[in-house]
């Protein structure tokens, strides 16, 4: 069973990606779906375990960046119980 999902990325990515899913006769929903799937059925605890490179490359042109911000667990537990107030 499908159900949607509302995702944000920066337009030039979901440019090429469209690019991408369109030489590749499949559309962007089922591009994305393929790439979690593949990142989700897998043992990978974090994205540094992940091979980037494998799947950044089927989609993308370029260095892929991401932006994380690592935090320690109390300041996550913090976050977590505040959102709940």
């Amino acid at each position: 069973m499908d159900c949607k999902v509302t995702l944000s990325f920066d337009e030039a990515v979901v440019n090429r990606a469209k690019r991408f899913a369109a030489k590749n006769n499949v559309s962007l929903s089922r591009l994305i779906e393929f790439l979690l799937n593949k990142v989700t059925n897998s043992n990978y605890q974090s994205l540094e375990d992940f091979p980037i490179a494998e799947w950044v490359n089927q989609v993308a042109e370029g260095e892929a960046k991401y932006h994380t911000k690592n935090k320690s667990r109390k300041s996550l537990k913090s976050a977590y119980y505040s959102s709940k107030k």
